[in-house]
């Protein structure tokens, strides 16, 4: 049995965005896998029924969005074209080739099948005056909106042309297509209704703060206000199209609110809040490095009053039944993260994955109960590596708040040996780590640390508090947390040696793992990934900067002293550890720049550092990076850890 290795992107594939075919019996889902040749990733479309899983599509391509007509014969998705643009294509399952469906300049994106089938909407990007570019011609990008660039957009600087999502729908047999939804907004198409259709929009008298969106149900031509001030995650109508079924975020802790789902009487208009009082976010926000493709669904309907969705609770997503009532009851509930769901009147179709599990297929039967898997894609991979299975802790902080989290013993562990051990911290801060595959973790363990990773107050999957609880108190309560944890496993695990402690993370994480060796000598080695360390600068170069900053340090301009008090760069003088600083080019959620001043500060004054930039890399690239740079990136971080520690 061979342990984790690097390389082992190149083995472990994704088994994700499950998606019931109308009342066929079948499911679809994609396999991901990393192309090492071509230094790329591929998906692939599998179908599985009764008779059991076949493989749809073969061509080497990274396919998404994938949608089925009512009728279940068709599947639309979006795939690149020969000018490498996405597009809409049509696979007949009837037989016959694979049809491209529309020729958009800048792209086509989200298919959904009308209610007969016969049309396709889709989203495009539109503007009031097309340029025609001329590549031969550098001209200047004119900006009118704070909003004028995302991390993962146009490269090399994520600045993208001012336009608008718009909302198109084709003729599939006369390839005719006509705009449905278009302005100076961005329009989203939620569902299709027998007299109408719903969707959401950003429009607000300031562009450059439209947070939330407006929801509308356009029911005979006539435009009806559903819901203002909020997200729309997902809206569905029920089968009997009586009620809506709304997974939505409100604004009341800014980006730190729990999703939450509402139920909305189409008939009296009335709305029941069916999750809130769980006190636990809809949906997954879980960090990892291996599950491709995935999709956001969190609910689904499987009856005219019932529908089912998953919860993220203590480290674990889970699923869950409602009704329309306003009452939920749990259904499948384990050690797992469920980060792909679709589901009919007779099951749910699960894509899961456990800390010693990549990612497989399962079903989850209503009427018994039971729950059976479905594919054995990473079969292999798991019965000859040596996974190593966490162990699950729960300790108390400094004012006596209940923390979790997990820590891994070394793969090759052997009772009587000391072993150091390193500590990684998550991003967002409102992600969470959770009861999931990670490579990156089993990584480490396979290089001989013991490994300790837990949610800190500000991760998701616990109550509404303890989420809110970071805001405004960055490298307070969140770094006494970790703090408390390392106490809390060193002194409970007598054979992990305390002079050979490691620390790392990416974006907050990578902000955290700043702070901790600003404040702290315990750790012998630190390598921080997709950092902050001025939150000042960060305000204005970051493409969320201006917002962020008011979210979550509660603070701008007017108040920099607080800005600065939680900015890591201003303890730069404090830092006595041998600090390793990785960052993408081309990261705009968190930008080089910010790294480039930690190190140039830190170098100025003799500390022991090294920058390592990775080029056409964005703020992703842990995650869906080149796979060549995802593998520079832990040889770094391990060698960094092997010299020092």
């Amino acid at each position: 049995m061979e342990y984790v290795s690097v390389d082992d992107i190149f083995k472990i594939r994704s088994v994700a965005a499950p998606k019931v075919m109308g009342k066929t019996g079948r499911v679809t889902y994609l396999v991901g896998q990393t192309d090492q040749d071509k230094d790329t990733y591929y998906s692939y479309l599998h179908a599985y029924d009764s008779k059991g899983n076949i493989q749809l599509t073969y061509k080497d391509e990274k396919i998404s969005e994938v949608n089925h007509s009512n009728d279940g014969m068709m599947t639309a998705f979006t795939a690149k074209d020969e000018e490498g643009k996405s597009q809409v294509f049509l696979l007949r399952h009837a037989g016959g080739e694979r049809e491209q469906i529309t020729n958009e300049k800048d792209g086509a994106s989200s298919p959904i099948f009308g209610l007969d089938d016969q049309t396709i909407y889709y989203s495009v990007k539109s503007s009031k005056e097309e340029q025609e570019k001329d590549d031969k011609t550098l001209k200047p990008t004119v900006v009118n909106r704070m909003k004028y660039k995302s991390d993962g957009g146009p490269s090399p600087y994520g600045v993208f042309p001012e336009k608008y999502s718009a909302i198109k729908k084709i003729d599939i047999h006369s390839k005719e297509s006509e705009t449905v939804l278009s302005g100076d907004e961005n329009y989203t198409l939620e569902e299709i209704a027998p007299n109408g259709f719903f969707y959401s929009t950003d429009q607000s008298d300031n562009p450059d703060y439209n947070f939330s969106s407006k929801l509308y149900y356009r029911k005979d031509g006539q435009d009806h206000l559903l819901r203002e001030g909020v997200n729309v995650v997902k809206v569905e109508l029920s089968p009997d199209h009586k009620y809506l079924l709304m997974t939505l975020i409100g604004r009341e802790y800014k980006n730190a609110t729990h999703p939450h789902i509402e139920v909305l009487n189409l008939e009296n208009e009335t709305t029941i809040d069916v999750t809130t009082a769980l006190d636990k976010p809809v949906g997954g926000l879980v960090a990892q490095d291996t599950q491709q493709n995935s999709v956001n669904n969190p609910s689904k309907w499987i009856s005219n009053d019932t529908f089912v969705f998953i919860v993220s609770e203590f480290g674990s997503v889970n699923l869950y039944r409602g009704k329309v009532d306003g009452s939920i009851e749990p259904l499948y509930r384990g050690k797992h993260n469920i980060f792909g769901m679709d589901a009919d009147d007779t099951a749910a179709y699960l894509t899961i994955s456990t800390h010693v599990s990549p990612s497989e297929l399962y079903k989850f039967d209503f009427a018994s109960g039971q729950v059976s898997q479905l594919t054995e894609i990473n079969k292999d991979y798991v019965e000859d590596t040596h996974l190593v299975e966490p162990e699950e802790i729960e300790f108390t902080s400094f004012d006596e708040t209940t923390v979790h989290g997990w820590f891994m013993k070394p793969a090759a562990y052997k009772h009587g040996n000391s072993y150091p051990m390193i500590t990684n911290i998550h991003g967002g801060p409102h992600a969470l780590f959770a009861n999931t595959f990670f490579h990156e973790m089993q990584v480490l363990a396979a290089k001989g640390y013991a490994v300790l990773f837990i949610n800190p107050r500000g991760s998701h999957s616990y109550s509404q508090d303890f989420v809110d609880a970071v805001r405004g108190d960055y490298g307070n309560g969140d770094y006494k947390d970790i703090m408390a944890a390392v106490d809390y496993v060193t002194e409970k695990f007598d054979w992990i040696d305390q002079d050979k402690l490691g620390v790392t993370g990416g974006s907050y994480g990578g902000f955290m793992t700043n702070w901790i060796v600003g404040h702290t000598n315990r750790f012998k080695a630190a390598v921080t990934q997709r950092s902050i360390s001025n939150w000042i600068s960060f305000r204005g170069v970051s493409d969320i900067g201006y917002y962020f900053t008011d979210w979550q340090i509660l603070a701008d301009l007017d108040d920099l002293d607080k800005l600065w008090h939680h900015s890591p760069l201003k303890y730069a003088a404090n830092v006595e550890t041998p600090l390793l600083i990785l960052h993408g080019e081309e990261d705009i959620r968190c930008p080089i720049e910010q790294g480039e001043q930690l190190f140039i500060e830190l170098k100025s004054r003799g500390k022991e550092t090294q920058f390592v930039r990775f080029p056409k890399s964005s703020h992703e690239l842990s995650r869906s990076g080149k796979p060549s740079l995802r593998m520079e990136r832990l040889n770094h971080m391990t060698n960094w850890f092997e010299k020092y520690i």
